[in-house]
């Protein structure tokens, strides 16, 4: 089974994932903890954004 994300929707998915890495780099957990989520989300775009949204670490507010 294939996905591809193209259009509205495809740039959807992209804001929403370079969204959760930049919150994912600006949280407090360690650099292998940061690496693994950034690469759940960029392997798996849409369910990996998913996860981080309800489990994922959030940055820090200033």
């Amino acid at each position: 089974m294939r996905f591809e994300y193209s259009g509205f929707f495809g740039l959807l998915v992209l804001v929403a994932d370079i969204w959760a890495i930049v919150s994912v780099i600006g949280s407090d957990r360690s650099t292998g903890k940061k690496v693994l989520w950034i690469i759940l989300i960029l392997f798996l775009p849409l369910l990996g954004w998913l996860i981080w949204l309800f489990a994922g670490p959030r940055a820090r507010r200033t």
